[in-house]
């Protein structure tokens, strides 16, 4: 079982996958963006406050979200994708910046 800082989780946790805390608080990932599960807030949109970076959570997949993993495959292929897209922006935009700074 590996455990996983806030920030950590962030990263690892895949479209359909659930993160707990040893304290229980869960939260599901969706195409919607990250959902708490049970308790008083869930269904509620996570709201990243302090709190939250003082946790370790567990990352685990179980019958429940199974279904929000389906089509898992395409929406991480379009999140890559528009990262992608996003970085050769940026990187040509710091391109034509050097090129006219030269060009001075």
């Amino acid at each position: 079982m590996e455990w996983y800082t806030f920030g950590q989780m962030l990263m690892h946790i895949r479209l359909g996958q659930k993160a707990a805390t040893p304290d229980g608080r869960t939260v599901l990932r969706t195409s919607a963006g990250l959902l708490w599960q049970g308790g008083r807030l869930d269904g509620d949109f996570v709201q990243i406050k302090g709190y939250l970076f003082s946790d370790i959570w567990r990352i685990f997949e179980d019958e429940a979200s199974l279904k929000e993993s389906r089509g898992r495959d395409i929406h991480e292929q379009k999140e890559r994708e528009m990262l992608a897209n996003q970085y050769e922006e940026q990187r040509w935009n710091e391109l034509e910046i050097r090129k006219a700074r030269r060009e001075d």
